[in-house]
Formats: structure tokens, sequence, C-alpha cells
């Protein structure tokens, strides 16, 4: 099957994209840039560097520019993946969805609009055994933004790790966030993945942060040979 991957940059859409390569044919990926950086649907921290995922992936890039409206936004998805359709000839999409209701059954209407199969392969995953999938399989991973207790200044542009799992499993119960970050309460972005030919060297970054909300920004970044 040919597919499209929707890429935000994040650990789930690139972890969704290995998965999907091993039984079928991914073909381009899709980022949708929002100019709302609160946006329901989608990522934002770091998303222009997609183009460099996708340059060190050697897949072709679609890139759609969105306002960033809740609901007004899905129109510009729905439009990138008929673009998808006319340019790749794409037969289904993948998305790094894991416990969202509210996106995953936003992109399998529009799926389901355009005559296309709907690929979750994180859905409802054991949280604890895909952190430590992704560290076996050598995913290079950064978190670029937080946006909840008890996540301070010290998270951001933190290499995801043992320690780092072992850290967040430590104040899983007691705040009760998301392993994954799947409520919101962190982002990622990732510099290598397996299949990956080159992976990105971060050249040069700045942090904002302020009240438990904050972005890890990568102002240089480049390719190098793995």
């Amino acid at each position: 099957m040919r597919l499209a991957v929707l890429l935000s940059g994040g650990k789930d859409s690139l972890y969704s994209c290995w998965k999907a390569m091993q039984t079928d044919e991914v073909v381009c990926l899709v980022t949708i840039l929002s100019k709302n950086t609160d946006s329901y649907m989608f990522h934002t921290p770091n998303i222009e560097l997609t183009r460099l995922q996708a340059e060190a992936a050697e897949i072709p890039l679609i890139e759609y520019q969105t306002d960033g409206q809740e609901e007004v936004e899905l129109d510009d998805l729905k439009a990138s993946l008929q673009e998808a359709v006319n340019r790749f000839d794409i037969n289904g999409i993948v998305s790094g969805a894991i416990q969202s209701v509210y996106q995953a059954a936003r992109v399998q209407r529009i799926c389901l609009d355009l005559g296309l199969w709907s690929f979750n392969p994180l859905w409802l995953c054991n949280q604890e055994e895909y952190l430590q999938e992704l560290i076996d399989n050598q995913f290079e991973i950064y978190i670029a933004g937080v946006f909840s207790a008890p996540f301070d200044e010290t998270w951001l542009g933190r290499r995801m790790d043992p320690r780092f799992v072992t850290r967040l499993m430590s104040i899983r119960d007691r705040y009760g966030i998301s392993l994954t970050g799947e409520g919101g309460e962190y982002e990622s972005f990732v510099c290598d993945a397996p299949f990956f030919k080159r992976r990105i060297v971060i050249t040069g970054s700045e942090i904002i942060y302020k009240n438990h909300n904050g972005r890890f920004l990568i102002t240089g970044a480049e390719l190098e040979v793995k």
C-alpha cells in the first residue's frame, strides 16, 4: 500500500512512519505549518525543521500552511492530503495518535471523505514499552516543548534516554501525566531515526520559558553522515 505520513517532527509521527515502512511503502510526508502555536490539531515547536527530517529520510515532503483556527484547520489538512493523492497516488494516511480521540477521529473522517485508509500504529499502545522501544532502536529525541506542571525549563532540550524515562515514571502518578506527552504535557523533536540516511545536528538553540510553559527552539541545524 502507498502511504503518506503526517509528519510533526516529534517522536510519535517518526516512529509511526518507521513502523509503516516495515509493511508498506511510504511515498511522501505531509507537514501542516500552523500559525497558531496553540493549535488543537497540530504540533508546532520546530515544525519548519521537518524539511531536514524529510531530507534525512530521503522522502518527499508536502508542506501546507494553515492559520490554525479550530475546525477550520481541518480543511487545510484535507487539502494537503488531497495533494498527496494527486501527486503520489496514495492509498492511506499514517498518524501518530496514541489516545487522542479528538485528533484520530478528525483524521479518520477526512480519510473517509477521500477514500483513504487511516493507520495509527501507536493507538492505545503500552506507553512504557513504547518509550523503551524508542530508546532500544536508537531514536535520537529531544524535548521541544513543555506545557504543564511539574515540567520546568530544565526539561527543555533534554534528550530522551533511560534516565529521562525513569524520571517521567516517578512523577506520572503524582501529577497524572501521560508518559508519552499525549495529554499535551510535552512535545519532542527527532534528530535521528533508524530509517534516516543522515542525522540532524543541532548547532544553535534558544529556550523560552514561563510558568510551566516553554519551548526549546532550534535556531541552527544541519545534516551529517551517520
